[in-house]
């Protein structure tokens, strides 16, 4: 890094490392997550349009305190209304510090979370889920401009018009890559752990003793599978889950400094979402080779640029409530894609304390604030670890206990009551795995998960359905996706798809032909790193149902640009409307129709730019706009019918 992109090092931390974070919205309720370096005492005010001005003081049962360092404090925020607030208008907010009998406002202590010409930051509790920006897959060290940083701008524009104002963010999967790290990224989160004193635990089944010798060992950067220990049947391990496998089709993955430790997770977290621990920390450059010098300087470019961005990414969080869910990338790449992959990574104390950590992880930072009721539990437990860290460093059995109990969780995903139903799924820890061949990829969802999700269908008369897999994608590469997987080569591809496994797909499509389930579905996706819409007819209901993969991806990510076009074209070729080729898929059932991009240059279907998409629904649920925003700056795309 530069020197104009370090500073040195405050006698005293700031009052807030990062947030807040706006997440569930609803008229009588207000979800938001805070990282503090103290344990804050907070007054929350709320300014309707027309109102007088609502005052609430965070107490112990609007606000939970998580101590995960020396100097770091997780605030989880649950506010409950006795009256609902407005809908379809703004809403004006401060978040009031008390410190020495003083107060600080938002304005005081975060200026540039508020835009021009505001005084405080704001949200819109919408009545219909009818404006919606989604996508997935930002990696910070990608050569892309961040697509959260480009809906700064959309917010910018509506502030004084709340009916142009969306209703969520919803990210989709891969929030953070903490199994794909830039070097520069990593000594960042070393230096912050340090700064802010996160607890350090045990490692077992590594060479290194605990996460400290880990930050010390010569192996730590780009170089990590080095510290499983030397035996035979570390091989397997070593090569599926650090090895950095050449995906010589799709993508490369670059698990060399795959994160390990629960304090490298949380650090990782804060960096991603705020500037502020940019501010805290120097970076110096380790000791290298020349190749990976080399790496370590184009990656460090990359990482200023996204820096840049942070202010803005800080204010769409602080404005608009944001709902997640995982995907591979938020854990490890090919989280549980088979049976076999399962058997190898959770047999390993080493590999299972890595996933863990990363589940926990994304239990603190993304998954609580999408149903805090949800993880009560859960989180208990997580407390109860974190209060043995006092001394500096987790307890190792406790901590193995309560990784424990994460992994059998049965379901991350919910179910938000808002018009369109708003169903979020889990299609990576309730897998439908292959029992005759453990190497083939498992289905993203089991019998009893799909059940569960028709049942989540029924009576609704539209529905929005997050899938962070498209549920209909590219013929062509699923077929490739295919060939691989009958070679035993599903972990070079990501043959991770709806269609992968036959069970699943027939199980799927048959929810989508009950009589009682909805009219219209959206389904809106992210994961494959290009985006596109199609508009899918299920064959033998005369009268529907109408369903709309849309799909948009990434945010800070895209295709190798060359080999997309080239998918893209044979796509067309290969799996035209007349092609038999279509009689040997496995969604013959269905008739797709893909929506062609508006800068399509000659029929091209696939968009591949880095941003963020936004649908807006008529009301009947159906797709009325469907438009990636480019992060270039370029103008929106839009998606649309084919033109006869």
């Amino acid at each position: 890094m530069n020197d104009s992109a370090v500073s040195q090092a405050p006698l005293s931390l700031p009052p807030v490392l990062a947030g807040p974070l706006l997440r569930r919205l609803e008229a009588d309720r207000l979800v938001l997550w805070l990282v503090g370096s103290e344990p804050l005492k907070l007054r929350l005010e709320l300014h309707p349009d027309g109102e007088p001005p609502r005052l609430l003081s965070l107490d112990d049962d609007a606000c939970r305190y998580l101590r995960i360092g020396t100097e770091a404090w997780l605030h989880l925020i649950d506010v409950r209304l006795d009256a609902p607030l407005p809908c379809d208008q703004l809403i004006e907010y401060d978040l009031l510090i008390i410190r020495g009998g003083l107060e600080q406002r938002v304005a005081e202590w975060a200026p540039q979370l508020i835009y021009d010409g505001a005084r405080r930051p704001a949200f819109v509790v919408r009545s219909r889920y009818d404006d919606l920006l989604h996508g997935s897959c930002r990696k910070p060290h990608h050569p892309a401009a961040d697509g959260l940083a480009a809906a700064d701008a959309l917010l910018g524009e509506a502030r004084q018009t709340p009916e142009r104002w969306p209703a969520a963010l919803l990210m989709t999967g891969d929030q953070v890559y903490v199994d794909d790290v830039a070097g520069p990224t990593l000594v960042a989160i070393h230096a912050l752990i340090r700064r802010l004193g996160l607890y350090s635990e045990c490692l077992e089944g590594a060479v290194v003793a605990d996460s400290d010798e880990l930050m010390a060992h010569p192996a730590t950067y780009y170089r990590r599978e080095q510290l499983l220990p030397a035996f035979k049947s570390n091989e397997a391990l070593r090569e599926r889950f650090f090895g950095g496998v050449e995906k010589p089709v799709f993508t490369t993955s670059s698990a060399h400094n795959h994160l390990v430790s629960l304090a490298e997770v949380l650090a990782m977290y804060l960096l991603v979402w705020s500037p502020e621990p940019w501010k805290l920390i120097e970076i110096p450059t380790p000791e290298l080779d020349e190749e990976l010098a080399e790496r370590y300087a184009r990656e460090a470019r990359c990482l200023e640029a996204f820096q840049v961005g942070l202010p803005k990414v800080a204010r769409v969080l602080a404005h608009l409530p944001s709902l997640m869910i995982f995907d591979d990338h938020d854990i490890t790449d090919d989280w549980n894609l088979s049976a076999r992959w399962e058997q190898t990574a959770y047999g390993h104390p080493f590999s299972r304390r890595i996933i863990g950590n990363a589940l926990l992880g994304y239990l603190l930072c993304q998954a609580w604030g999408n149903e805090p009721e949800a993880y009560g539990t859960a989180l208990q437990a997580v407390e109860y670890l974190l209060t043995t860290g006092e001394d500096g460093r987790l307890d190792c059995s406790l901590h193995n206990e309560v990784i424990d109990e994460l992994l059998r969780r049965g379901d991350w995903g919910y179910v938000l009551p808002s018009e369109p139903a708003l169903v979020v799924l889990d299609t990576r820890t309730r897998r439908w795995r292959n029992e005759r061949n453990l190497s083939r990829p498992s289905g993203l969802m089991d019998w009893e998960a799909l059940t569960d999700f028709q049942q989540h269908l029924l009576d609704h008369r539209s529905v929005i359905i997050v899938s962070p897999a498209p549920m209909f994608g590219v013929k062509l590469i699923e077929t490739v996706q295919r060939v691989f997987s009958w070679a035993g080569q599903s972990l070079l591809v990501d043959a991770e798809n709806w269609m992968a496994h036959r069970g699943a797909a027939q199980v799927m499509l048959n929810i989508f032909r009950h009589t009682r389930t909805p009219g219209n579905y959206v389904i809106l996706s992210g994961d494959v790193h290009y985006s596109f819409a199609y508009e899918v007819h299920i064959r033998g209901r005369d009268e529907g149902p109408r369903l709309w993969q849309i799909t948009s991806s990434g945010v800070k990510n895209e295709f190798p640009r060359r080999l997309l076009d080239i998918f893209d074209r044979l796509n067309r070729w290969l799996y035209s409307p007349r092609s038999p080729l279509n009689w040997f898929t496995k969604r013959r059932r269905v008739r797709v129709q893909p929506w062609l991009p508006s800068r399509s240059r000659s029929g091209e279907r696939l968009w591949n730019g880095a941003g963020i998409g936004r649908v807006r629904l008529d009301a009947e649920g159906r797709p009325a706009r469907v438009e990636q925003v480019n992060s270039d700056g370029s103008p929106p795309v839009s998606f649309g019918p084919e033109r006869d």
